[in-house]
């Protein structure tokens, strides 16, 4: 606390006044110090908030990335089960295919063994009808 000289008729106006200035000075650097204190808070809770209104962005962004890469994953493993399958009908309807061309092929190897018999027959049947027409003339000559 500062004590003041005494004059009459009280104390030194000028040391006084000087104090007061000397307050006043203080009080007024003290205030522009809190306002711009209140200045730079506020400006920090705007860009905290920015950040923050960010950081949401971007959580949210992460979330439908993962929900994205998981839907993409399903889809993925859906069609390739979706292939798999139509590759196992393929598959069936070419072996069925193939074996009903082997029986076709097995049937008709069948049938010509048939006709290349049959064949032979008649022309061994010609043959020996021919052999005893042979036969039959030298006897009669």
């Amino acid at each position: 606390m500062r004590k003041f000289n005494t004059s009459f008729p009280g104390y030194n106006k000028g040391e006084v006044n000087s104090f007061v200035s000397s307050v006043t000075t203080e009080y007024e650097s003290m205030l522009d110090n809190l306002k711009s204190r209140d200045t730079e808070i506020t400006k920090l809770q705007q860009e905290l908030a920015h950040y923050k209104n960010i950081e949401s962005t971007l959580n949210r962004a992460i979330l439908l990335a993962e929900e994205s890469s998981q839907n993409i994953k399903k889809t993925a493993f859906d069609e390739s089960r979706t292939i798999i399958e139509e590759a196992k009908r393929n598959a069936s309807r070419i072996i069925n295919n193939a074996l009903i061309k082997a029986e076709n092929a097995d049937r008709e190897a069948e049938i010509l063994k048939k006709q290349v018999a049959q064949y032979k027959r008649k022309y061994r049947s010609l043959l020996e009808d021919a052999l005893d027409e042979v036969d039959r003339l030298e006897i009669d000559n």
